[in-house]
């Protein structure tokens, strides 16, 4: 399973249909989300995300990309929760996340270990990778890319029957991309009986952030690129002075990186229900698979 299920797409303020940005990414037993704006405690109840998150990953700390996690926290601490929790960001993660969360209140019941991250750095969970690339926004920023580890090949049990090798612990060995030596002597290699490793999937979560390098080559060829959607070609200086993106400008980047599918989010306000005219802008640079997403939008990330 990975499974995208949009909790915020709203721009600095929440509207009555969307609410400020947060993204949960669940990936086989593990739960993460991706920013956390005021309210979306509140959007997991509503989508039915679950609260088991093993991690944070914050883009930056602009209050609509975080200030939810102080109420979610919180939530955690009151129903008993006891594993710890990672929270990763660029600076000031550590200085500004413990005063929020830990000055004159109660103690959480479980551990909050916070990491402050840079470009490049890459953060080790069960399968996958989580790798936090260069943004350029008008405050410390990274987008996140999930990598997942590339997935053993098919193996054909037919083929090693045939070559003499016995079931048991020499299928294994060989499963396991390491070769055995049979009792007359001859080698058998993984590639006689095992097809090529199939890649892991591949999504890449711009944050908040102007047309950059650092996506581009974040999002070579992945399956899903979701990407800063604020502003609309009207609004193109708006978009350079604040440091974000048009529609236009997201679906360049995707098409530069050979992206399978985008999605736009971080509406600004203005385009609340009338989001149509990005979805057309965005289509005038990129061919592929489009949509702008809405809260409770879930995309199933099919295995390759």
């Amino acid at each position: 399973m990975l499974r995208l299920t949009f909790l915020g797409t709203s721009a600095a303020q929440p509207t009555i249909h969307r609410n400020l940005t947060g993204l949960a990414v669940r990936r086989e037993r593990e739960l993460f989300l991706v920013d956390c704006g005021e309210g979306t405690q509140r959007q997991m109840i509503r989508f039915g995300t679950g609260f088991d998150v093993a991690a944070i990953f914050f883009s930056h700390f602009h209050a609509d990309h975080y200030l939810g996690a102080i109420g979610f926290l919180r939530t955690l601490s009151m129903g008993g929760r006891e594993e710890p929790m990672d929270l990763y960001g660029p600076r000031p993660a550590r200085r500004l996340l413990e005063v929020m969360l830990f000055t004159g209140t109660e103690k959480l019941a479980f551990d909050v270990r916070i990491h402050e991250v840079a470009p490049g750095d890459e953060v080790r969970r069960d399968g996958c990778l989580m790798r936090a690339f260069r943004t350029d926004h008008r405050a410390p920023s990274v987008g996140w890319a999930l990598v997942e580890d590339d997935r053993p090949g098919r193996f054909h049990p037919e083929r090693a029957e045939a070559l003499g090798v016995p079931r048991g612990p020499l299928w294994r060995e060989l499963q396991h991309d390491r070769p055995v030596t049979l009792g007359d002597g001859r080698v058998v290699r993984p590639e006689e009986v095992v097809e090529p490793h199939r890649r892991g999937r591949r999504v890449v979560v711009s944050g908040d952030t102007r047309p950059c390098a650092g996506t581009v080559e974040a999002a070579r060829g992945v399956d899903v690129l979701i990407h800063d959607c604020t502003f609309g070609d009207s609004e193109a200086g708006r978009a350079v002075e604040t440091r974000h993106s048009t529609a236009r400008e997201a679906g360049r980047i995707a098409a530069e990186a050979g992206a399978a599918r985008l999605v736009l989010t971080h509406l600004s306000t203005r385009y609340d229900r009338e989001w149509q005219p990005l979805l057309e802008q965005a289509r005038e640079t990129f061919a592929g698979p489009l949509e702008v997403a809405s809260d409770g939008l879930v995309i199933e990330v099919p295995l390759p």
